[in-house]
């Protein structure tokens, strides 16, 4: 599952409205399918929001360099 930076959460807003909107209008023509379509769009959405913010007050993880083995050291078993 990949991660959302930060920065979109704004954008994460205005999905939920339009899939709002679409949802009203869904309903108003009785559009099962879609109706259903769309309230799985909306709890992966939400779940997707609340973890980028979970994440939002992490930083970075330093993984460290790795050195690189000079030809003439022998290789470590």
């Amino acid at each position: 599952m990949l991660s959302a930076n930060p920065k979109m959460l704004p954008r994460l807003d205005e999905i939920e409205e339009d899939l709002r909107a679409r949802r009203k209008r869904a309903i108003a023509e009785t559009w099962q399918g879609e109706i259903e379509g769309i309230d799985l769009s909306l709890i992966f959405l939400r779940s997707k929001r609340e973890q980028t913010r979970r994440f939002q007050g992490s930083g970075p993880v330093d993984l460290g360099l790795p050195h690189p083995r000079h030809p003439s050291q022998p290789i470590s078993r």
